[in-house]
C-alpha cells in the first residue's frame, strides 16, 4: 500500500495465482468481507458501486455526491473515496465490484480489443478528476441486481471454467453500463488531464523497452523532478511504479495465454535480465512466473510456439 502526495492510502488489487481477478461484495449484508476502509482512500483498480436502495452520501475527490436508488458509480483508479458517515449506511442494499484494468484482456472474444479502448476503463489512461454517476432506470434495476448476483455466485462457487464465466458476466455488466449513457466515452475522454494522458501514452508505447523515468521525462520535455511530483501527487504512484505495473500486466497475460518461456516473456515486457524479472514478479505476486502459470493454466503445454528454449522454472 502506498500513499498519494496528500497522504491518502493507495490500496492495491490483491492478485492471487489461479484466482479470477474480479471481486464483488453485497452491501450491507457482508461489509466485513471486502467493504471499503472507513477513512479516505484511493486504489489502483476500477470500482463499480451500485446502490439499489440508498439514502446516503459518498465523497469522490472532495466532492459530495448524494446517493439515490438506482445510482451506479464508476470510480476510476486514483480517485479519492471517503464518506460523511458510516459507509455501510450509504447503501442499504447494493453491490460493489472491483477489478484491475487488465481484466478485459486484449483478444478476448466479445470484449474490447484493449482496455484502453473500453469507455469505462479509459480514466486509467486519461485522468482521475471526472467521476461518473449513471442512473439506472427503475424498470431495469432488478435486472442489474440479477447480473451482480450471478457474478457473485460464479465467483463463490469456483466451478470448472469459473474464471471465463466470471469475465463474461463482468463484460455484460460493463456493456450494460456503457449503454446507460451514449456520451460516457466522450465525457471520459474530455477529462482535463493532458499530462497524465501523455505519460500513459509513453508508457503504453514503450513499456517493452528498458525505459526509465528519465526517458519518459525527456520525451515529454519535462524535468524528472517535476514529472515525479505531478504523477505521484495525482495518482499516488511514481512513473517507475506505473511502468512496472504495465509490464506485470502484460507478463500475466503472456503467462496465461501463451507457451512462451519465462525468458522470452521477460524480454517482451522490458526486462533483459530474466533473474531480475523473476524477482520483481515474485515480489508483486508472491509466486514465480512459472508458479503463476501452473496455477492459472495447469494444462498449458510448455515451450509452445515462440519459445526461446530457456528454463521455465522461474525459481
Amino acid at each position: 500500500m502506498g500513499a498519494t502526495g496528500r497522504g491518502v492510502p493507495v490500496i492495491a488489487f490483491g492478485h492471487v495465482p489461479g484466482a479470477a481477478p474480479i471481486a464483488i461484495t453485497r452491501l450491507p449484508e457482508n461489509p466485513a468481507s471486502g467493504g471499503p476502509p472507513a477513512g479516505s482512500h484511493t486504489h489502483d483498480f476500477l470500482v463499480l458501486f451500485y446502490a439499489h436502495r440508498a439514502a446516503g452520501t459518498i465523497v469522490l475527490d472532495e466532492r459530495e455526491w448524494p446517493v439515490a436508488d438506482g445510482d451506479l458509480f464508476v470510480i476510476a483508479p486514483g480517485q479519492v473515496v471517503s464518506f460523511t458517515g458510516p459507509h455501510e449506511e450509504v447503501a442499504t442494499d447494493g453491490w460493489v465490484v472491483w477489478f484491475p484494468a487488465d481484466v478485459i484482456r486484449p483478444g478476448t472474444p466479445g470484449a474490447y480489443s484493449s482496455w484502453r479502448a473500453h469507455p469505462l476503463l479509459f480514466p486509467f489512461a486519461r485522468g482521475i478528476d471526472r467521476a461518473q454517476r449513471l442512473e439506472i432506470p427503475a424498470a431495469d434495476r432488478d435486472a442489474w441486481v440479477a447480473r451482480f448476483a450471478t457474478l457473485e455466485a460464479e465467483l463463490r462457487a469456483r466451478r470448472d471454467g469459473y474464471q471465463e464465466a466470471a469475465l463474461a458476466h463482468l463484460t455484460l455488466v460493463l456493456v450494460a453500463a456503457a449503454r446507460l449513457s451514449t456520451d460516457v466515452a466522450g465525457q471520459l475522454r474530455s477529462s482535463d488531464e493532458p499530462l497524465l494522458a501523455a505519460v500513459f501514452e509513453v508508457i503504453e508505447r514503450r513499456y517493452h523497452e528498458p525505459i526509465s523515468l528519465t526517458d519518459v521525462a525527456a520525451e515529454l520535455a519535462l524535468t524528472t523532478g517535476h514529472l515525479t511530483t505531478v504523477v505521484r501527487r495525482k495518482t499516488g504512484r511514481t512513473v517507475q511504479q506505473w511502468i512496472a505495473q504495465r509490464r506485470m500486466q502484460q507478463a500475466r497475460l503472456l503467462l496465461s495465454t501463451t507457451g512462451l518461456t519465462v525468458a522470452a516473456i521477460s524480454h517482451r515486457v522490458g526486462y533483459p535480465d530474466v533473474s531480475y524479472f523473476i524477482k520483481r514478479f515474485r515480489a508483486e505476486h508472491q509466486a514465480t512466473p512459472a508458479q503463476w502459470r501452473d496455477a492459472d493454466r495447469p494444462g498449458l503445454r510448455r515451450g509452445g510456439s515462440g519459445s526461446d528454449g530457456a528454463d521455465l522454472s522461474g525459481r
